[in-house]
């Protein structure tokens, strides 16, 4: 006789993927905010991997508070890009949020934690986009051309599906 599984030990079993989430935000000039981390060479948009029982929404405001010191929360979702496992990493999902304009007050306010992002700048979106890896590059792309529609963008691999 077969033993059935309870549904939470069931889905423990079950593939796992790798989750991060970002966030969009912009100063009064329409200038993206990007950040330098200190561990690689790359730029970044404030955010990082969602965390066990967090959700992406979550992990957004988290990371603002630790990284800009500000506690913000995202205004909608932009896009979720699916990843593929390659021969360098695993697979994943990338949630892209849209955290809307700074104030004067808020970005006088920024502190960065030095032991993880050394600078961050306001810089016109493509200028922005040129400091980013090529995959987040192509992802923030599709995700600027959507701020002024309704809904999410579904990508995989950095291209709109």
């Amino acid at each position: 006789m077969t033993r059935l599984l309870d549904h939470k030990t069931y889905q423990q079993t079950l593939p796992k993927k790798r989750i991060s989430a970002g966030c969009l935000f912009f100063d009064a000039a329409g200038n993206l905010l990007v950040v330098n981390p200190t561990y690689k060479q790359d730029w970044e948009i404030p955010g990082g991997v969602v965390e066990a029982d967090e959700s992406p929404r979550e992990t957004v405001m988290r990371e603002v508070r630790e990284e800009l010191g500000l506690a913000r929360a995202p205004l909608r979702l932009l896009g979720v890009d699916y990843s593929g496992q390659t021969d360098r990493r695993t697979e994943s999902l990338q949630f892209i949020f849209l955290g809307g304009v700074l104030s004067a007050d808020e970005i006088a306010r920024i502190r960065l934690p030095a032991a993880e992002l050394s600078e961050y700048r306001f810089l016109a979106p493509e200028e922005a986009l040129a400091l980013l890896s090529k995959r987040l590059r192509r992802r923030l792309r599709c995700c600027l051309a959507n701020l002024d529609r309704p809904g999410a963008l579904y990508m995989e691999e950095q291209a709109v599906v």
